[in-house]
């Protein structure tokens, strides 16, 4: 009897876990999905001891250690993260003027054209080692999912930095015209 409730609750759990832990929602959601992963991986050596198969019962030990493991990276230790950078950024937007924003928050931000239309999505600032100063940033746009995908650098002089989104100070049009970058292959320096 459990090994059958098992053998539904293992499948189940690591679907749910794989969709959590591959749209990218940030350390939370991420954290949250190993513990489902870890529900799944149980389950999974369950059905193992159920079924005899040893096989099935060793991977989904060690892959419950795993996952205990991520649940102590994203639950634990990147929240922890997180929760500095969001306490500093709450602190900033209280004061007359918000100047902080998370370098990690720049991944999936949104990113709005001059008129606020949107453009695509943050993958990435790439920071000059000499002088600690944004270079460019890389904006993904069009596909699905990553899938089809164009990724963009725009000059740092062409990107205004908010809170919540990224505005470019050009157009859709106009970012759609800068050169799509190569898989793997991206430029030392963007220029402007």
């Amino acid at each position: 009897m459990w090994g059958e409730v098992a053998g539904w609750i293992a499948p189940i759990a690591t679907m749910i876990a794989a969709v959590m832990t591959v749209a990218n929602l940030g350390a939370r959601v991420t954290g949250w999905g190993f513990v489902i992963f870890a529900v799944g991986s149980i389950a999974w050596a369950c059905v193992g001891v159920s079924s005899g198969r040893i096989n099935l019962l060793a991977t989904n030990g060690f892959l419950t250690l795993v996952n205990l493991v991520g649940i102590w990276r994203w639950l634990g230790q990147q929240r922890a993260y997180d929760d500095g950078g969001d306490s500093a950024k709450s602190a900033r937007m209280q004061a007359s003027e918000p100047s902080l924003f998370t370098a990690i928050k720049i991944a999936a931000i949104a990113v709005v054209d001059d008129r606020g239309e949107p453009v695509g999505t943050g993958v990435e600032a790439l920071i000059a080692c000499a002088s600690g100063e944004i270079s460019y940033v890389v904006v993904a746009s069009g596909g699905i999912a990553g899938a089809g995908e164009e990724l963009r650098a725009v000059p740092h002089n062409e990107v205004r930095f908010a809170c919540e989104q990224l505005s470019l100070t050009i157009s859709v049009a106009a970012f759609g015209g800068l050169t799509p970058l190569a898989d793997g292959d991206w430029s030392a320096e963007v220029r402007s």
